[in-house]
């Protein structure tokens, strides 16, 4: 597998599968606990009669495994695009990008109980995906990358999660007055042309982004094509998208369970949101006061942990690697809480916000784009600060 598909998402046991043999010692004990563990949320979620809980357990797994074994992620690829000028992990989400809108932006359009994944325009927007930007950078991980990264054996990402989690709950208290500044309503492509021209529109600027894209790199003198693996990561990853968003009825969604899990722990320690706007609105305080085996974004996490360790266990022994240096931790830490407040006033990450936003047609997922990487060039500089390597 080419490094240059490398989420680069903390020391991951991973890198034993570039140079594994035929005498590959699996790690059956941790193999064995992963797929109990998914077997056993499965069943819970089926007792309920919930098949479709079950459903995104199993999605959720199945990422785990694609992402670790194809290292597929977006920071690292980003990164190589701002420092070197290499675009075939950029153009690889540009793939998986326009697979999911092939169904996503006519669905939601034309069939009741379905949705995108839409916002507003405004300082919320800009503020969060700048924040984001840079913290995925320092964290060395995007949504995606942390779970998979951590399911991985990373120890360095149980850091960075566990801030991303705590900087979640802190975005929930700021995300209501920074909506309360103003801004423009969503704009969705879908709903000023039509569903069929809004998605020729959606495909269209996923075509031209890429063509931009390569002749950045082409005048740049670097790689424009994307590997064999990430082309299949790009498809299988995009048609489990599709499925996700059949099965939940809204885009794949990672980080509104961080909030979620760091909102019900707080519960537990004393801390009251019953004055939080934004536990007050509809979505959040259901899914505050349920189940986390109700939540969708929660089920889906959980399936992509397990699936994760499922792969690591598979290929080598699992968690092996030495914990990384304290400077390092330190990066995840910072770099964690700023994901955290950055997903949840840029309404998403890599995955809810750049996936889901553009393959729904809206257009706040271009702008979180362009602005989270701006944000990312800035949190490049300061890496090795962190003892992380500029690419």
């Amino acid at each position: 597998m080419s490094k240059t598909s490398s989420a680069a998402a903390g020391p991951l046991p991973v890198d034993a599968l570039q140079s594994r043999t035929a005498s590959t010692v699996r790690d059956w004990p941790f193999l064995t606990a992963a797929i109990l563990a998914t077997a056993l949320l499965c069943g819970l979620v089926l007792l309920e009669g919930a098949i479709g809980s079950a459903a995104l357990i199993i999605l959720g797994f199945a990422l785990g495994i694609i992402f670790l074994k194809a290292e597929f992620g977006f920071t690292a690829a980003w990164r190589r695009f701002l420092v070197l000028g290499e675009t075939g992990g950029l153009l690889a989400s540009f793939l998986l990008i326009s697979i999911a809108a092939l169904v996503i932006v006519p669905v939601a359009a034309l069939v009741p109980g379905y949705g995108g994944a839409i916002a507003p325009l405004g300082p919320s927007l800009i503020i969060g995906a700048f924040i984001f930007g840079v913290g995925m950078q320092l964290a060395n991980a995007c949504g995606s990358g942390t779970l998979y990264a951590m399911g991985g054996g990373s120890g360095r990402m149980i850091v960075g999660l566990a801030s991303f989690i705590i900087g979640s709950v802190i975005g929930t208290a700021w995300l209501p007055p920074l909506l309360d500044l103003g801004g423009a309503d969503p704009i969705i492509a879908a709903n000023l042309l039509g569903p069929w021209a809004g998605l020729a529109v959606t495909l269209a600027s996923l075509a031209l982004a890429g063509f931009a894209a390569v002749k950045i790199a082409q005048a740049r003198g670097a790689s424009f094509r994307p590997t064999r693996t990430q082309i299949i990561a790009a498809v299988a990853i995009g048609v489990l998208s599709v499925a996700l968003f059949l099965v939940a009825r809204h885009p794949w969604s990672v980080t509104f369970a961080f909030a979620v899990w760091g909102a019900k722990i707080a519960q537990i320690f004393g801390i009251d949101f019953s004055t939080w706007a934004f536990w007050q609105w509809p979505g959040p305080a259901k899914a505050l006061k349920d189940s986390l085996l109700t939540d969708t974004s929660s089920l889906t996490d959980f399936g992509m942990i397990f699936g994760a360790i499922a792969a690591a266990a598979w290929a080598a022994p699992f968690a092996k690697r030495a914990w990384p240096s304290g400077r390092s931790l330190l990066g995840a830490a910072i770099g964690g809480l700023l994901l955290g407040v950055g997903a949840r006033l840029g309404f998403g990450c890599n995955i809810g916000a750049f996936v889901g936003g553009i393959a729904s047609g809206s257009l706040h997922g271009w702008v979180w784009f362009g602005v989270a990487l701006a944000g990312s060039a800035i949190g490049i500089r300061l890496r090795p600060f962190f003892d992380l390597p500029k690419v």
